[in-house]
């Protein structure tokens, strides 16, 4: 199953002009659990996927929220020449395809 099959929200937006963040969240809590204890997300799952040091992914883990959330920075500074997505919210693609084992 991919991760855009279990989640009901996967978004991107800027947090300020130097850090984007990725919003995962859950409709259920055994979906989100079934992330979680596969590790299919992972901050070094997620440091791969965007090619940035791990120690550059900030990870949260919020129960009550039933979401996981990532923090890295921009690759550019918002606004910046060659920024193809001023508000952050095209980043969150590659995490769609992204496969929670069973």
């Amino acid at each position: 199953m991919r991760l855009s099959e279990c989640a009901s929200l996967i978004r991107s937006k800027n947090a300020g002009p130097f850090a984007l963040t990725f919003d995962v969240m859950f409709s259920s809590a055994p979906a989100y659990e079934r992330v979680k204890r596969t590790g299919a997300l992972t901050a070094e799952r997620f440091a791969e996927i965007y090619a940035v040091p791990v120690g550059d992914v900030e990870a949260f883990e919020c129960d009550q929220a039933l979401a996981l959330k990532f923090s890295i920075p921009r690759p550019r500074v918002q606004g910046d020449f060659g920024d193809g997505d001023m508000h952050g919210g095209q980043q969150y693609a590659p995490l769609l395809e992204i496969e929670v084992p069973a």
